[in-house]
């Protein structure tokens, strides 16, 4: 039986894959799956930071391949800020979905791309509810 080194495995497919994306796109292609939480920003800057002061690519594009169930419309907002600082055009490819904060991210983009699976939205805005038991859709307030 030979023995193999999954993780690595699964690394050199991962980026063998965003290679021929980047190539397709013209342009430098991040993968974001997960919350759209104000805890992770830091780590999305030097993330997006990075990605640009090593990349090859003379486009000045960002890719960027999204799955969210949404979160934070403010961090997404943040989000945004950093991303136009470090790029000038940006795609977003939505293989799923990018509900909520997912979708105001993609409506900040220059190009979305979907396949006729793929879904946006809803976009459902909430606020704490007034005995501070947990967060309600906005029009839920009046």
């Amino acid at each position: 039986m030979i023995a193999v080194d999954l993780d690595s495995t699964i690394a050199k497919q991962i980026s063998a894959s965003a290679k021929d994306l980047e190539d397709l796109l013209a342009s430098d292609v991040i993968a974001y799956t997960g919350p759209i939480h104000p805890a992770i920003f830091q780590r999305f800057r030097n993330f997006i930071e990075g990605v640009k002061a090593s990349s090859k690519r003379t486009e000045n594009t960002l890719s960027i391949v999204l799955r969210t169930g949404g979160g934070s419309a403010e961090t997404a907002d943040r989000f945004v800020t950093v991303i136009r600082k470090h790029y000038k055009s940006i795609n977003f490819v939505v293989p799923d979905y990018a509900m909520s904060a997912g979708t105001i991210f993609c409506m900040s983009g220059d190009k979305i791309f979907m396949d006729y699976a793929s879904s946006l939205g809803p976009i459902d805005p909430q606020v704490m509810a007034p005995d501070n038991s947990g967060w309600i859709p906005a029009l839920g307030t009046c």
